[in-house]
């Protein structure tokens, strides 16, 4: 066990009194170090060498004056001797040293000086043999203790998946593999961990590796099992005559080591792989992050990518802050400066209980355990401000792992989330030991958090934590769309929401806001976050979760609108969510964080109501209409939908080919216009024999045999109705074109536009299904269309393809708020600007839509009649002054409650088919 700082300290000012003016023979160097060793209460002949011998470059032999592998070399001088050589010769010793016992630290002494360089860091920190108690701490490596920052973008932990990953593969490959091998891997990296940060002594699991088993690694396996035993068994408990190096491993305790394992089989390639792994300095590893990076290595195809698979610490505090941390950190602010009311708050924190039913590898649970682990030591700082010391740090400690419950499907990572937790209470100790100069560790493991490996949808939660007991319910559960539902997931939400009407459109994760508010109705003090697929907060999901959620008197008091998320499920890098929070206490302070764009950093924005849009306005729902909420509005529809399997639609190569061979065919032959041709500039032609008579069309033979290939096909369909279409097979099976210029709308357009562009089309042009028309639309219609409002309007209630905009009559068109009572002048306002955008596009005939809409390349041009018809839109709307996208969008719920209350509730009515034949 490390010794106390003070102690150190101490030793250290009188090592430098000393040696201060002692000669420099050579001889005494080795005396030096064994005291300078001596401060940290390390016996130096344990873990380091001197004079060990190494083979230089061209073949030479050097000999390294003290060599602890994998941690130190050190050059020693006669006093008054260049320390800049002695570094030179240092590292000349490099290329004769195995990987893996290469250095972390360099020091070089003189004497009278004492020059460390920290290699990993890149520091270098000197200083005279006087001043040594000012800067003992920059050698706690040596005494145990953390010296480097835990960072969550280190390279060593993507570096030791890696590793443990090939130790996995190997032991899998000899056939230890299932429950034995995860348990296996889960207890060596806690002794990994525990030999880099003072549970056990410095290297002693290596040091036992190397020097009790053969090089072969035939005997590796039963030394393990062995260990694993000892550190199973109390002190007074372990046999007599254990091996030395054995009976020095301390309890552990924790029922980590409690189950026995069958024993593995090694060989001298799995030995060097477990002792590359030692070789790594575990204290950097970051337990937040490294168990989604540990559970990757269990599929090759994942480890990859290891760098993509972890949820960052960044995305985890977007969740926890809002939920429990700000407020918690605001508290404390205000009474810092009281302690009997720190002591009462103190007590608040150790009464706080986390429940995370969708687990993992406990990331959300080790962050917040650790953020709450740093807010207690400013209690201490705080509340023991000008005492000099602390005579049992331990008392002072409240907080613990035993605050922390977690319901994961999966035992591998379930087992992992039990001992990540474990490692970061351990760096707490190690940290408040650092503070306040006291050596402190939990061992033997006292108290363990609950991590209960079940199916989080079928387990009762109260039998995991009773709902009294829990404080916030958070986590990340999994991303399943509805259409990647499996049918047993289909089934799980079918069974949950079975007293909710529409439960087929939701997405898995709405099952655990259900489960939530389960609880929420024992505890109303609960609160809870989650973050989600966006989907939820987008489309026809929202009439039935978030009417739900209303009607149980949940309120969501916080909400992150759609952002990327760094994932650590397997096969996906990034996803875009939204997080939101939600209790069934109307919480005053309501926050929404909105982003430009899904990577980019949030603005906060103070909400008076959260909706289940997550957006600043009323409780309202967009349910899908058949016409349009407002009134002299033209009607939207559907492209025509040629049902034909390719047989009718001809590429430019084909239709040069096909006029080639049969000009007659030009007058039937129609350009044929989708979402990807209007914006992309496209050129795709469809075979439109509306009006040709039978006679030519017996003439012309490829198109006849176009004909019969699609009269094959919808004969060979499994739908009665398509087979029907077989009787037409020389026409579109759904055709809706009109017969006048009209308005076209991609149904799918990329979220990275700020407009999603719309145009008028000729009749002769044929819209396909993946486009949406408005026949009889005026220059009026395509102004607010095109308009700021729409798009607004869009982004916020449309669905998504993928990340993208979808587009849809029922839930977009439909359902918009249209300027209530635009005046003659408002309409020809929109109508000249609206002309303007267009006349602008006009200025570029050799772009794309795709061009024209990109943010990058927009023209300036472009851009400025757009921005001239949003003010025209705006104005129609009797308001003009919108600071941001949250006020307009708040503007047009609002419109659209006022709307829906004016009139009475769509009828249902019958859909009409769209005719098939002229």
């Amino acid at each position: 066990m490390p010794l106390a700082w003070n102690e150190i300290k101490s030793r250290a000012l009188a090592f430098s009194k000393e040696w201060a003016g002692e000669s420099s023979e050579d001889a005494e160097a080795k005396t030096f170090w064994d005291g300078f060793f001596n401060i940290f209460g390390i016996t130096r002949k344990r873990i380091a060498s001197f004079e060990e011998p190494v083979k230089k470059l061209g073949n030479h032999y050097g000999y390294i004056d003290l060599f602890w592998k994998g941690v130190l070399i050190v050059e020693h001088k006669s006093r008054g001797k260049s320390l800049d050589k002695a570094y030179d010769q240092a590292l000349g010793y490099f290329p004769g040293l195995k990987e893996r016992d290469l250095p972390k630290y360099v020091i070089v002494s003189d004497f009278a000086r004492i020059r460390l360089y920290d290699l990993e860091e890149n520091q270098q920190h000197e200083f005279e043999l006087k001043n040594l108690h000012k800067n003992v701490r920059l050698f706690g490596f040596i005494a145990g203790y953390q010296t480097h920052k835990i960072q969550e973008q280190d390279p060593v932990n993507i570096k030791a998946a890696e590793q443990m990953g090939r130790l996995h593969d190997r032991m899998k490959d000899v056939g230890y593999s299932g429950h034995p091998l995860e348990l296996y891997l889960v207890r060596l990296l806690f002794c990994l961990f525990a030999e880099d940060t003072g549970i056990f002594e410095k290297q002693q699991f290596k040091e036992y590796i190397e020097e009790r088993t053969g090089e072969d690694g035939s005997d590796l396996g039963h030394h393990i099992s062995t260990l694993f035993q000892v550190l199973n068994t109390p002190r007074e408990k372990r046999l007599k005559n254990l091996d030395e190096h054995l009976s020095a491993f301390p309890y552990v305790n924790g029922k980590l080591f409690e189950e026995l394992l069958p024993a593995a089989a090694f060989d001298s390639a799995m030995r060097q792989e477990l002792l590359e792994c030692c070789a790594l300095d575990w204290s950097r590893i970051s337990p937040a992050i490294f168990g989604s990076l540990f559970q990757s290595i269990m599929d090759k195809q994942a480890r990859r990518n290891l760098g993509a698979h972890y949820t960052s610490e960044e995305n985890i505090l977007k969740l926890i802050k809002p939920l429990f941390l700000d407020a918690l950190w605001e508290e404390f602010e205000k009474i810092k400066h009281n302690r009997n009311r720190l002591f009462e708050f103190h007590k608040k924190l150790r009464q706080l209980n986390f429940l995370d039913p969708a687990c993992g590898c406990g990331n959300f649970l080790v962050i917040a355990y650790r953020e709450l682990r740093l807010l207690e030591l400013e209690i201490l700082r705080a509340s023991r401000a000008g005492e000099q010391s602390f005579l049992d740090v331990h008392s002072l400690l409240h907080l613990n792992v035993d605050q922390f419950y977690g319901i994961e499907i999966e035992e591998f990572p379930a087992q992992i989330a039990q001992v990540a937790l474990w490692l970061m209470d351990h760096q707490m100790n190690l940290l408040v030991s650092e503070e306040f100069g006291l050596y402190f560790v939990r061992i033997p493991l006292q108290t363990n958090s609950t991590i209960v490996c079940g199916n989080a949808l079928t387990i009762d939660w109260k039998t995991v934590v009773s709902p009294w007991r829990v404080s916030y319910i958070l986590g990340n559960p999994p991303f399943v769309g509805k259409k990647e539902q499996t049918s047993e997931q289909k089934k799980e939400v079918v069974g949950i929401f079975n007293d909710v009407k529409g439960s087929g459109v939701l997405d898995y994760v709405t099952c655990w806001y259900k489960l939530a508010i389960r609880q929420m109705k024992s505890n109303e003090n609960i609160k809870a976050a989650f973050v989600s697929t966006n989907s939820i907060a987008q489309g026809e999901q929202v009439c039935v979760w978030g009417n739900w959620m209303r009607s149980q008197g949940a309120k969501i008091f916080f909400a992150h609108r759609t952002f990327q998320w760094s994932n650590e499920a397997r096969g996906k890098a990034a996803v875009h969510c939204v997080i939101v929070g939600f209790s069934l206490q109307n919480i005053s302070s309501k926050i929404i964080f909105y982003y430009d764009t899904p990577k980019s950093d949030p603005q906060t924005v103070k909400a008076k109501n959260i909706n289940s849009y997550l957006a600043d306005g009323p409780d309202v729902y967009i349910k899908s209409r058949t016409i349009p909420l407002s009134m002299d509005v033209p009607e939207m529809k559907y492209g025509s939908m040629p049902i034909d399997n390719g047989n009718l639609i001809l590429s430019k190569e084909q239709m040069e080919k096909l006029l080639a061979a049969e000009p007659e065919a030009k007058s039937y032959i129609r350009q044929y216009m989708g979402g990807d041709e209007f914006i992309n500039n496209l050129e795709r032609y469809c075979l439109w024999l509306v009006d040709c008579p039978p006679s030519l069309l017996r003439k012309m033979k490829k198109v006849r045999e176009s004909v019969e290939r699609n009269r094959k096909y919808r004969l060979g369909s499994g739908r009665e109705a398509t087979k029907k279409l077989a009787e037409k097979a020389a026409l579109f099976g759904e055709i809706r074109q009109p017969d006048g210029p009209y308005l076209i709308v991609p149904k799918v357009s990329s979220e990275n536009r700020h407009y999603m562009p719309v145009g008028f089309c000729e009749p002769k042009i044929i819209a396909s299904g993946t486009t949406l028309i408005v026949p009889n639309a005026k220059m009026y219609h395509f102004g607010v269309l095109q308009s700021e409002m729409q798009m607004s309007w869009m982004r916020q209630v449309c669905g998504r393809m993928k990340s993208d905009y979808q587009y849809s009559a029922g839930i977009v068109y439909n359902n918009f708020p249209w300027p209530e009572k635009p005046t003659e002048k408002q309409k020809q306002a929109i109508e000249a600007a609206a002309r303007a955008v267009l006349d602008a596009r006009a200025q570029f005939p050799g772009s794309s839509l795709a061009d024209l809409y990109d943010p990058l390349t927009m023209p300036p041009l472009l851009l400025k009649a757009h921005q001239t018809l949003d003010r025209a839109v705006d104005a129609a709307y009797g308001k003009t002054n919108f600071k941001t996208e949250a006020e307009r969008v708040a503007f047009l719920f609002e419109l659209y409650q006022k709307y829906t209350s004016l009139f009475a509730p769509e009828k249902p009515k019958r859909i009409r088919n769209a005719r098939t034949a002229p």
